[in-house]
């Protein structure tokens, strides 16, 4: 992926990329691998002393907490958006999931937004019935996506202000005469 400086206003291009990046969620990567760790530990090098069900509920729940903790956490580590002359697409994680594809038929418009993780409940993919879809890495600059059936669709990405304006003048073709 190619990376655009802050504040440059790049000729258009067949396809626009841009990312952000949260360099903290490697830490909580790490305690997810310390979880699952330790429920091997405990499976492999354990007295059995105190009963198979106490051991077998301890080992299940390290793991699965470990297990958790370490994919949920390597799938929003980072977030990368790309833009193309028919649509907008958004992968998170080395593996490109979830990933979540839109049609630019279907937006109305795009304005830069501040986004913080505490205001949508934390990093991830977000829910919240009164502000719309987020995937949020990191707090900081976004892309607020208004979708032409009332919902709203917010990215974390850096250079948003690039990323706006890309995808405001590929709606021109599509809205119309709409307003942005």
């Amino acid at each position: 992926m190619r990376d655009h400086p802050q504040g440059a206003s790049a000729p258009h291009d067949d396809v626009w990329t841009g990312r952000a990046t949260n360099r903290y969620q490697w830490l909580l990567a790490l305690v997810g691998a310390a979880c699952l760790a330790l429920g091997i530990e405990l499976a492999v090098d354990s007295a059995w002393t105190s009963g198979i069900a106490p051991l077998a509920m301890a080992v299940v729940g390290c793991i699965a907490a470990g297990l958790l903790v370490l994919f949920g956490t390597l799938a929003f580590v980072h977030v990368a958006l790309k833009v193309d002359e028919e649509h907008l697409e958004v992968r998170c994680g080395h593996m490109g999931l979830p990933r979540r594809r839109i049609p630019l038929s279907l937006v109305a418009g795009a304005e830069v937004a501040h986004v913080t993780p505490r205001h949508w409940g934390g990093w991830g993919y977000r829910w919240r019935p009164e502000k719309g879809t987020a995937v949020v890495v990191r707090r900081g600059e976004g892309v607020r996506l208004s979708l032409w059936d009332g919902h709203t669709f917010t990215i974390t990405v850096d250079d948003a202000e690039a990323a706006v304006q890309i995808i405001r003048d590929r709606l021109r073709p599509h809205t119309h005469g709409a307003a942005h």
